[in-house]
């Protein structure tokens, strides 16, 4: 599974993408955020966190799959 980063949830991790992140069967996109804050602790910092899988929006519930690629994407800033 690719897990891709945008914005600051990239500057914590020091990369745009983990691509070889493992997936465990019937995991949840909320185990895979736990999973992630536990290796990259700042990530509890951002505010809200919207959450793709596959290009769509998805919620915690969503489940993953070893071929998709999730997204997180922080909140835009500027003005």
């Amino acid at each position: 599974m690719k897990v891709l980063f945008f914005g600051i949830s990239k500057d914590i991790v020091g990369q745009r993408e983990l691509s070889n992140f493992v997936v465990h069967n019937n995991e949840t996109v909320e185990s895979i955020l736990e999973r992630l804050k536990a290796d990259y602790p700042d990530l509890s910092k951002i505010s809200s966190l919207a959450i793709s899988v596959n290009q769509k929006y998805a919620d915690i519930t969503t489940i993953v799959k070893k071929n998709d690629v999730i997204a997180l994407i922080p909140p835009v800033s500027g003005g």
